[in-house]
């Protein structure tokens, strides 16, 4: 498994360890591997949410994930689903929620040729320090 793998894998546990469902306040679950376009699902709600971690200070731009699905969901006129971003840097965590991400927030890239992955559609979320967010969490 790949570091990326791992450690997104590790802030989904953590993530699901230290906030509830921003909407009930019940306990999070982490979906299986591979899920399509969410990471967590609440135990006691229709919540769900794709989760991020970020090894950095809270930033306008990070890695999403592959391009071909969020790019039918939109297309189809399904909102894009809510996320949550794990920030952790030095000994400081945030954990932000961001209700809406606009599809003007979304930039498709491709890996290269070189890539392990070469040519792959994928996607970076931008422009997050602009949106609205809750902190779910800080230390």
């Amino acid at each position: 498994m790949s570091r990326t793998k791992e450690i997104g894998e590790a802030g989904e546990k953590e993530v699901v360890a230290k906030i509830a469902c921003p909407n009930c306040k019940r306990k999070l679950m982490v979906l299986p591997k591979n899920y399509p376009l969410v990471d967590v699902m609440c135990t006691g709600c229709y919540f769900r949410a794709q989760i991020k971690t970020q090894h950095s200070k809270p930033k306008d731009v990070i890695f999403g994930a592959g391009w071909e699905i969020i790019d039918k969901i939109s297309k189809a006129g399904y909102a894009i689903p809510p996320l949550i971003v794990n920030f952790v840097w030095l000994n400081h965590q945030e954990i932000r929620f961001y209700p809406f991400i606009p599809k003007n927030n979304l930039r498709k890239r491709v890996l290269s040729s070189k890539a392990r992955r070469a040519n792959y559609k994928m996607f970076n979320y931008v422009g997050l320090t602009k949106l609205p967010y809750f902190v779910l969490y800080k230390r």
